[in-house]
């Protein structure tokens, strides 16, 4: 009977871990309302190769467009896109606080965002940075 005790509670912990390992990360698809965010800031610009690090910006700059897609605007003519390496539940609602979490003076693949609710101060979602996708607008001619 003791073996028993013993095998289940090295089942059920195994049994606990595996059911979380299942979570379904697959990002949403954007809504009409996400969609048009993120026309108004990248339409019509040249995207450009992905960077793994940028200068770290006013967090006034950053626009929530999903639970995975962040913007950051440098000008009217600069903005990079980063796609969460996983989703983060709430971002999109723009009511917590962002808390980044980053080593250095820039933004980097890899770095945190936490996000905390206004009221509690409870810590909500949690994600890392993907790559940073620069989206310049041509210049023209003249």
């Amino acid at each position: 009977m003791m073996h028993v005790l013993k095998l289940a509670g090295l089942i059920l912990p195994l049994t606990v871990v595996a059911a979380c390992g299942q979570v379904d990360r697959t990002p949403a698809p954007l809504t009409e309302k996400q969609s048009a965010v993120l026309m108004k800031e990248i339409g019509g610009k040249v995207a450009g190769k992905p960077l793994t690090c940028i200068s770290d910006f006013n967090a006034d700059n950053m626009i929530r467009v999903s639970d995975n897609i962040v913007l950051y605007r440098v000008s009217g003519r600069l903005v990079y896109k980063n796609v969460l390496r996983s989703p983060c539940p709430g971002l999109a609602r723009d009511s917590d606080i962002v808390v980044s979490e980053q080593f250095g003076s820039q933004k980097c693949r890899g770095d945190i965002l936490r996000l905390v609710d206004r009221t509690s101060g409870m810590t909500g979602g949690i994600c890392s940075l993907g790559d940073f996708v620069p989206y310049r607008a041509e210049k023209t001619a003249g």
